[in-house]
């Protein structure tokens, strides 16, 4: 424990943002991090207590040691805390930009004050050891003559990919869209994470023996069958794609379009390709949705500048603290305000829609609807609230409902696959729970599509612990 009166010290301090007015003009990141002498103080707040509630179950899903790297940053060891983030999270540049921190709301010290800032120490960690040149290629010393496919480059895919690859396997990764990082990539604005640390690890993999297939679609250009002959083990890392739709009169109206479809266009063109975006430019904006993916689409239609943007969400506005359903150390029910917000945005809660209103050609030009209240699991609308909002793009960000079933699933499920009640992959049949094994041998499944619609850490974690699972398969030959 660096300073056991740092928590008394020093009060939480933030990552310095360039003012909204400024960083709407691009989609570069606007957060820096921080300066040495912060970071320090920072890091001497942490308890070091007796139960670190801030990594465990309550906490980082991939286990940080936390304590220990806050720790060496207020000693000014950087290299030690990198090397110690290194060992359990394979990209923290990822978490120290996108993660909602559940780490922060696990933190001791946040019953009393502002929690440790955690996250942005984390962030704080990786951005200097990449400009030192720590983060070097982790190749293998030898190799076990064993091959594995995994099908998806997001978190999940990546990180299960690295461990295998490292533990001297040799690793295919394949993409069906035209570059590697799945919903990091296309999902993600820029804004809030430059591609260039996706690029950069690419690099890293590639250096350690990992193979890069772009532009496959498995389960279309090549079958379920073909994957099981040429691989000793698959790995399924595709994600919940399937999105939440609004099926009300109306919905088929010119403008109104699922939120992955307005964001990914919208990176394809930042990343410099000729494409037709769906541009808010001048337009009365409507975000269906209240969550991460919403607030993306108001990021960037302030981008792109929309005259209005409203965001609106069925549940009810949360409390501005922490709600007595999730005390600590619970990730906390409460009213969160993103950079997004920030940037100007008109939030509704508790509104339900009712359909859409278009024009002669078909083109959407209203939202109505009225709000609700929720009663017994009901969301029953309340008389005399009824609305008609003008509208001329709507974007429907509601999440994700399970794993995209054509080609590749549809595939493995006539070689046995089988399903849970909410249609993501089952992948639980090992001799012991967290096997990550499905139903059909030699093949196995971690993040998304296992788990249902989750966070980038989540992600992470059960790809590492999906890799884990998969060596100590593999190796049964091997070792005898």
């Amino acid at each position: 424990m660096g300073k056991p009166t740092g928590f008394l010290e020093f009060k939480k301090e933030y990552l310095q943002k360039i003012e909204p007015k400024e960083r709407v003009k691009n989609y570069k990141e606007f957060e820096k991090p921080f300066p040495e002498a912060v970071a320090k103080d920072q890091g001497a707040r942490c308890m070091d207590c007796g139960i670190p509630f801030c990594h465990g179950d309550t906490g980082c899903p991939v286990d940080n040691l936390i304590p220990e790297f806050n720790d060496f940053v207020y000693r000014g060891r950087w290299k030690e805390a990198w090397e110690n983030l290194s060992k359990t999270n394979n990209f923290p540049e990822f978490t120290g930009r996108l993660c909602p921190a559940p780490c922060e709301s696990a933190c001791t010290l946040g019953i009393i004050e502002p929690p440790v800032s955690i996250k942005s120490i984390e962030r704080t960690i990786i951005d200097r050891a990449w400009e030192e040149g720590w983060v070097i290629p982790q190749p293998p010393t030898s190799k076990s003559g064993k091959k594995v496919a995994v099908v998806g480059s997001g978190p999940a895919g990546l990180a299960a990919g690295q461990q295998l690859a490292r533990a001297g396997h040799t690793v295919t990764i394949f993409e069906k869209n035209d570059r590697i990082g799945g919903l990091l990539r296309y999902g993600i604005p820029d804004f809030k994470m430059e591609k260039r640390h996706i690029d950069r690890r690419m690099k890293q993999m590639e250096a350690e023996g990992v193979t890069f297939k772009t532009n496959v679609n498995v389960g279309v250009d090549i079958t379920a069958k073909q994957l099981l002959a040429d691989f000793d083990s698959v790995i399924l890392a595709c994600g919940s794609e399937v999105p939440r739709d609004l099926p009300l009169e109306g919905r088929k109206s010119k403008g109104v379009h699922f939120a992955m479809d307005f964001l990914s266009k919208n990176n394809k063109q930042v990343a410099g390709d000729d494409i037709e975006i769906i541009n808010a430019k001048d337009k009365h904006v409507i975000v269906i949705g209240g969550g991460d993916t919403g607030s993306d689409c108001v990021g960037t239609s302030n981008r792109h500048g929309a005259k209005s943007i409203t965001q609106i969400e069925l549940f009810p506005e949360p409390p501005k603290e922490r709600d007595a359903s999730t005390p600590w150390p619970l990730y906390p029910k409460m009213l969160r305000t993103s950079s997004s917000h920030e940037e100007g945005v008109v939030r509704k809660w508790a509104i339900s829609t009712m359909g859409f209103k278009s024009n002669d050609q078909g083109e959407v030009t209203a939202i109505y609807g009225s709000e609700v209240k929720e009663e017994n699991g009901k969301f029953n609308p309340i008389p005399g609230t009824e609305f008609e909002w003008p509208a001329d793009l709507v974007f429907l960000a509601m999440g994700f409902v399970n794993p995209i079933k054509e080609g590749l699933i549809a595939d493995l499920q006539k070689e046995g696959l089988e399903l849970d009640g909410r249609g993501n992959v089952k992948a639980d049949f090992g001799t012991k729970p967290g096997s990550f094994a499905t139903s059909v041998p030699k093949v196995y499944a971690c993040g998304d599509v296992r788990r249902g619609q989750s966070l980038i850490v989540w992600a992470i974690s059960e790809g590492r612990k999906c890799a884990d699972q998969v060596h100590h398969f593999l190796m049964q030959d091997v070792e005898g």
